[in-house]
């Protein structure tokens, strides 16, 4: 380019879209590596995301769903850091990874298939497809480089070893020459010919910048200086760019190779800080408004698409000049071939913007194979993880392509994406609540309620509670409520699940008091409990009761035993041993044969209380030391503990019940916060729908029984601060507007009742797939003398289907219904003949119909009587003037 001539791309202009148009959920990862954080094809996004000693990276779809949103998931690849990441050049769909623990992942939604590959180098750094060849990957250690083909147990070729920490690694376009760079500021070129090798050393940077042709963005993190070298000369660059050293700016330059080299085009400042850098794939850009470029910033909580627009006259024009031929899907030689010495070169498309619309048209027609085919004169058997996807012709998926696609690399769409939380009308609610108590142990969840009634611990001396009937709503007095006098404070409570009517109360002074709130509420003040439990020797944590066997308790406390009580004849039945630390959550098994405990000292225990008082099971549990919870999900299948890492981030830990000692399967996080997640299961849905004391948000989820296990849902917020929550029986659902759970909010001064419904459109129908038969959990399976003695009984079901209501699925299909006429409608070429006669019928409509009698024949007529006297007047006024 002459310095005296204008570029095209001078008044490029970067925009960033507004925050709503952010990818969120995206948690880039702060974990240092000399990769690549983020990488984009034409059809996804992956990035390094933020978790535990690493070994996830997250993965959305480039363009928004129909509501314009992305979904986000979480995959896992590797067993520890993932340190880069780079998608095919011929496939979309096939995603390679590199990790801290030597491995290469492959993963392809195609096929459906992961291939791992060794490498006995260490930490592997860097990799980075080939350009030309399919299934062709170069894989950098900390020193040395390997090239691999994917269908293959070992490397191609292990090149020469860098004399320190290699730091970069890039492909020529031609794929005939590979370029790294390393920390002594020494650059080794090599040519891979089965002959011949060629070597050259100079002083270099990143090499990579050089082979963006037209345009390329530079990410100022540690970085003050951008040069541009002469592959064929590496003794000194030819040109050399100064940067300024703030996190969070993007330059923008045009590379030519004449003078001066480097031209600033723009230079873009983003107030997030910059976690990683990437540009989309030429063939998705939109070519209808002019854009050249399109960046991808990872930053700690979202992706920033930010797109690169030359200021033209956008339409129906398309600006050739700025849209040169580009390389296309389909992969010149196999590796095999290239190895062999075949240098062939990647046909090239022309990008065509036809009614705003982007095409791809293929210049030649397409004869080579599948992009990750071994060829046949091979001995090793094929390992392909992929074969072509429906762009190696070159053309975008259609829509519905793209959709199944997403389906099926992201997994599953869950039914409860968009589940709303809705508080009831004010007329349900329970208000001038007042004197709480605040202080209850993190182990208790604050209140409890059932159908019938609310339990409330107050900041009133004795450990008062009251009991409020939740049929009975409105504004409580100002004066004092009747009460239950505990007499020590109150460290955790709950009813009994199969009688509305019995409270059991832990308190500080070791012992459990059972009470009984006559029909109708309390009336008058309680002193005295129905029973007293004791055993334990110190304070108390909490306390569950058994999901099938009516009247059996259990309880942990400080002395880091848990106890088993029988509430009828009030005597303790067993005693669980071999806690080291405080006890932070219980949970019973679905099938009521196991218990499980999360424990301070870093321990997710499993206890068959009826066989043994030690557990059977034990594996490492959350990292954090300030609080847990445990769920069962999946029919038993899993564990869920909700706890904190390390940094004490709120985190999900998912547990195969098969193998606790393996650890957690799968890692969901949430945010920062000091109090611990309280989980809800519903186990007819799948839903999980966490909250905390003090929190505004309540976070649901779907949890599957297979990757990725945890679906995020919408989540609900509150206007205030919430106490906590506490859910209803199915039964309080009003399944009719489509309302899977019922739960009850204590507010600062009010209880609330909330109702999580899925929006639906045909709410006319009984949706089945939502409400499957539920378990009566509340009556009693067995007793617990039954249980004890080795009985085992489950819940009978019931249909929560009204009786004037018809299934969804058996409802009657609606015809679907065309919102607009096709284009070929408005496309259509009409003859002139066509025209004239549309043209005629147009102005006969106009003026009405040629058949309709004119107006003056719709006037009544005369009687023959006036007739005849009209025309003796007329004879006479004639005879008069004749005579005259």
């Amino acid at each position: 380019m002459n310095r005296f001539k204008t570029s095209k791309f001078k008044n490029t202009t970067p925009k960033i879209p507004k925050k709503d148009d952010w990818v969120s959920n995206a948690r880039g990862s702060s974990l240092n590596s000399l990769g690549n954080q983020i990488k984009s094809s034409c059809s996804f996004v992956a990035f390094n995301t933020e978790q535990t000693g690493g070994g996830m990276v997250g993965l959305c779809s480039v363009d928004p769903g129909p509501d314009g949103k992305w979904t986000v998931m979480q995959i896992p690849c590797h067993a520890d850091q993932v340190t880069d990441l780079d998608f095919s050049p011929f496939d979309d769909y096939l995603l390679a990874t590199c990790s801290s623990d030597e491995t290469v992942c492959l993963a392809c939604s195609s096929a459906s298939v992961e291939v791992s590959l060794k490498s006995s180098e260490g930490r592997l750094e860097l990799l980075l497809f080939h350009p030309t060849a399919s299934g062709l990957l170069a894989v950098a250690s900390a020193r040395g480089i390997q090239v691999w083909d994917t269908s293959r147990d070992k490397a191609l070729a292990v090149l020469e070893q860098h004399a320190d920490q290699l730091q970069g690694l890039t492909w020529k376009e031609d794929g005939s020459l590979l370029a790294s760079s390393c920390k002594v500021s020494k650059t080794s070129v090599k040519q891979f010919d089965f002959l011949d090798s060629v070597y050259g050393e100079g002083k270099t940077v990143s090499v990579s910048l050089i082979l963006l042709k037209c345009m390329f963005v530079c990410v100022q993190h540690r970085q003050q200086e951008v040069r541009l070298w002469d592959s064929r000369k590496l003794n000194s660059s030819v040109s050399s760019v100064s940067l300024g050293t703030s996190n969070g700016v993007l330059d923008c330059f045009e590379v030519t190779t004449s003078e001066p080299f480097l031209s600033q085009v723009s230079h873009c400042l983003s107030d997030a800080s910059t976690r990683g850098i990437a540009l989309v794939p030429k063939h998705v850009l939109n070519v209808g408004c002019c854009e050249v470029l399109r960046v991808l910033q990872l930053t700690e909580n979202f992706i920033i698409p930010i797109s690169y627009q030359v200021p033209r006259k956008a339409g129906q024009d398309f600006h050739a000049d700025l849209y040169p031929d580009t390389l296309g899907h389909t992969p010149a030689v196999t590796a095999e071939e290239w190895w062999q010495g075949a240098n062939k070169q990647v046909q090239v498309v022309v990008l065509f913007c036809s009614t705003l619309k982007l095409f791809l048209v293929q210049l030649e027609p397409s004869t080579s194979s599948s992009p990750l085919s071994t060829p046949s004169s091979s001995a090793a058997p094929s390992r392909s993880p992929s074969s072509t996807s429906g762009l190696s012709s070159g053309f975008l998926p259609s829509p519905s392509q793209s959709s199944r696609a997403i389906q099926s690399m992201l997994g599953p769409s869950s039914k409860f994406r968009h589940i709303q939380g809705t508080v009831l009308h004010r007329a349900t609610h329970i208000t001038n609540l007042r004197g709480m108590s605040l202080t209850t142990p993190g182990e208790c969840d604050g209140f409890c309620a059932n159908a019938q009634r609310v339990a409330v611990p107050l900041a009133i001396a004795g450990g008062q509670i009251a009991v409020l009937e939740l049929s009975q709503p409105g504004k409580l007095p100002d004066t004092a409520l009747p009460t239950i006098q505990n007499s020590v404070n109150v460290a955790d409570l709950c009813w009994d699940p199969f009688d509305f009517h019995k409270l059991v109360v832990a308190g500080d002074d070791a012992k459990i008091r059972v009470w009984m709130v006559p029909e109708g509420g309390l009336l008058e003040t309680l002193t005295e409990p129905r029973c007293i439990l004791q055993g334990h020797t110190e304070k108390i944590y909490s306390i569950k009761f058994h999901p099938h066997a009516s009247g059996l308790l259990v309880s942990s406390s400080y002395d880091m035993t848990v106890r088993l009580w029988d509430l009828d004849t009030g005597n303790e039945v067993r005693k669980l041993s071999g806690h080291q630390d405080q006890i932070f959550g219980m949970a019973w098994s679905p099938n009521g044969k196991f218990l499980a405990t999360v424990c301070k000292d870093g321990k997710v225990r499993l206890y068959d209380p009826r066989k043994s008082a030690e557990p059977i099971q034990e594996g490492p549990g959350p990292e954090g030391h300030r609080g847990g919870r445990l769920v069962w999900v999946c029919n038993g299948q899993y564990l869920l503990v909700s706890g904190f890492d390390c940094r004490s981030e709120r985190q999900l830990y998912l547990y195969s019940c098969e193998s606790l000692a393996s650890g957690a399967v799968a890692t969901a996080p949430t945010d920062v916060s000091p109090s611990t997640l309280i989980p809800f299961y519903d186990s007819d849905t799948s839903v999980l729908i966490l909250t905390g004391k003090g929190d505004t948000r309540v976070y649901i989820f779907e949890i599957m029984s297979e990757a990725p296990y945890f679906t995020e849902c919408s989540s609900f917020h509150s206007s205030e601060p919430h106490k906590g929550l506490c859910f209803l029986t199915k039964t309080e659902c009003d399944v009719r507007d489509v309302e899977i759970a019922r739960a009850i909010r204590l507010g600062k001064t009010t209880i609330e009742p909330v109702a999580f419904k899925v929006p639906r459109v045909r709410k006319e129908f009984f949706q089945d797939d939502v409400f499957p038969e539920t378990a009566v959990w509340w009556e009693p399976a067995l007793t617990a003398s039954a249980w004890l003695l080795g009985t085992d009984a489950q819940h009978r079901k019931i249909s929560l289907k009204p009786k004037d209501m018809t299934p969804v699925s058996l409802a009657p299909k609606e015809a679907p219904v065309r919102k607009y006429l096709p284009s070929s409608v408005y496309l259509e070429e009409k003859t002139d003949e066509q025209k004239k006669e549309e043209l005629l019928s147009a102005m006969v409509a106009k003026l009405g119909n040629r058949e309709d009698p004119l107006p003056q024949e719709l006037f009544e007529g005369v009687d023959e009587d006036e007739w005849v006297r009209l025309e003796l007047y007329l004879c006479l006024k004639f005879w008069n003037l004749n005579t005259a």
